[in-house]
């Protein structure tokens, strides 16, 4: 409990933070992506929009199949080492083939779970950096903003899967990616902030002693 609490603090403060460098370097030097946002209407733009869509259904269709191929190749490789265990124990053969599929079955799951583990993240991270780019973000904008979502949508989906199972997972997925790419936008801002005012400081800087020189030259 402490921790959460801890945690929300630092959040709330890193957003009042991220606000006042928005306000600090202007609306053009802040993030875009934490206002704007991709719609399914611009997957009709017959440009990038829809070029970025379609390259995304097709990732997706791509993954999924890589799954159904490891999921197929995992089970079929568990279903006949236990088979033969069961054979080499002096079970019969009903018996043996039963209970291999039990484990095959078991180890498939096990497998499709962490597929999605790994699978989802990628395609929610992937489309935010898409996302970024596409209504005039930065690069560094998409790198940080992927980064986040990607960690957030891993870290929030294991945590919902130890709670309530697969519904856990895609519900702590889905969480977790958006806090996770928040987070990233407001580093990404924090990190703007600091640098408009390290460039304010040596423009000062320079102008002192510019003023300095004349002075002396006078």
């Amino acid at each position: 409990m402490r921790a959460q609490l801890l945690s929300l603090t630092a959040i709330l403060v890193l957003s009042f933070i991220a606000e006042k460098c928005r306000q600090l370097v202007g609306e053009e030097s802040s993030s875009k992506s934490k206002t704007e946002r991709f719609t399914f209407i611009n997957c009709f733009d017959m440009s990038y929009g829809t070029i970025g869509c379609v390259l995304k259904e097709l990732v997706k269709i791509y993954l999924y199949y890589i799954r159904a191929t490891h999921v197929h190749r995992v089970r079929n490789e568990a279903t006949k080492e236990a088979v033969q265990e069961n054979l080499s124990k002096g079970q019969s053969l009903e018996y043996a083939v039963k209970t291999g599929q039990k484990v095959g079955n078991a180890a498939a799951k096990r497998a499709s779970l962490q597929a999605k583990h790994i699978m989802g993240p990628m395609v929610s991270s992937g489309w935010d950096f898409f996302e970024t780019l596409y209504i005039g973000g930065t690069l560094s904008e998409a790198i940080v903003r992927s980064v986040g979502t990607l960690l957030g949508s891993y870290i929030g989906g294991i945590i919902g899967e130890g709670k309530t199972r697969w519904l856990g997972f895609l519900l702590g997925s889905q969480l977790g990616s958006w806090i996770g790419g928040r987070l990233g936008l407001m580093l990404y801002d924090v990190g703007n902030g600091l640098q408009f005012l390290l460039q304010l400081t040596r423009t000062n800087k320079c102008d002192g002693e510019s003023n300095s020189l004349l002075l002396i030259s006078s």
